[in-house]
């Protein structure tokens, strides 16, 4: 017989702005026990330096995470010029230096290549599988791995700021799956100067904005209080980039127990993904056909 998990069933959303310094595993078991909750999960690892929104599912909106971390999310990050790391980041030890430093036009022009689809290679030290073994693992036990170029669509890449000679702050909206580190790695080998990640935020992922988040020192103070479940947010907050579709209470018990029904709407065409609201709270997610919602996700709240 399977144990029970400990907790509240609640469910929903809260948004941490994380601190440097932490894993993002760490903020997901601190929320959990701050929140007394059953299941939590995060949508979108951040590597232990980088700050930033990281937003942490409870319960049933573990259900949603997937469509969180499929949309947009940006990110504002400083590069060092001139000094190229194993890692891609200031954590690593220098595998190369060079003296040459591009102008700010260089630098702006180089972003271009970097705009759009583009093939990336991940960090050697990723989480990437290899053989069904992460890849940081093997780098840390002194392998030169050959990691696969994936596809990966930036919307934005623009230069905020050029403090000094060798540092660039850039600025940067992508889709999944993207690694900030190996774009400063490649910009600068475009740029022929080398270059890694000395600093990391992200600063909004799908419908969550770091600004809005709480932080790690709030979440400790407010741990196990009414005060901090006043800043859950409604798992729907999940499903911001899905169209809804109204539904009555007879239909949603259909779709609760996994059967196609037919939803309310005007607005949507046959194979698009969208979720069933009832009075406004998410009762399944899947694809409409004829009329009917025919549910691959089904929330039991």
């Amino acid at each position: 017989m399977a144990r029970r998990r400990k907790g509240r069933d609640i469910s929903g959303w809260l948004v941490v702005d994380k601190p440097a310094g932490i894993s993002s595993n760490a903020v997901v078991n601190k929320v959990r026990w701050a929140m007394q909750a059953k299941k939590a999960g995060h949508a979108g690892t951040l590597d232990p330096e980088a700050t930033g929104v990281l937003a942490v599912a409870l319960g049933e909106a573990t259900k949603t995470v997937p469509y969180v971390t499929d949309a947009l999310k940006a990110y504002v990050f400083t590069v060092r010029l001139g000094e190229a790391t194993n890692t891609d980041d200031a954590e690593g030890e220098v595998t190369a230096r060079s003296d040459a430093r591009p102008s700010d036009d260089e630098i702006k022009e180089a972003l271009h290549q970097f705009v759009g689809e583009i093939q990336q290679i991940p960090p050697q030290f990723s989480a990437v599988k290899i053989d069904g073994e992460r890849a940081y693992k093997r780098a840390r036990a002194g392998e030169e791995i050959e990691i696969a170029p994936r596809p990966l669509w930036v919307e934005e890449l623009v230069m905020l700021d050029r403090p000094d000679a060798d540092h660039v702050t850039l600025e940067m909206t992508c889709g999944k799956g993207g690694y900030v580190r190996a774009i400063a790695r490649d910009l600068g080998q475009a740029l022929g100067c080398h270059g890694h990640v000395r600093e990391l935020r992200r600063i909004w992922s799908g419908p969550f904005k770091a600004d809005e988040g709480l932080s790690y020192a709030q979440i400790e103070e407010m741990a196990q209080t009414e005060a901090l479940d006043a800043h859950l947010l409604p798992l729907e907050t999940g499903l911001a980039d899905l169209p809804s579709a109204p539904v009555t209470p007879e239909n949603a018990a259909k779709l609760r127990n996994g059967n196609p029904a037919m939803v309310i709407t005007s607005d949507l065409d046959y194979g698009d993904e969208a979720w069933a609201a009832l009075d406004g709270r998410a009762v399944a997610v899947g694809v409409y056909k004829a009329g009917e919602l025919h549910p691959s996700r089904v929330f039991n709240t």
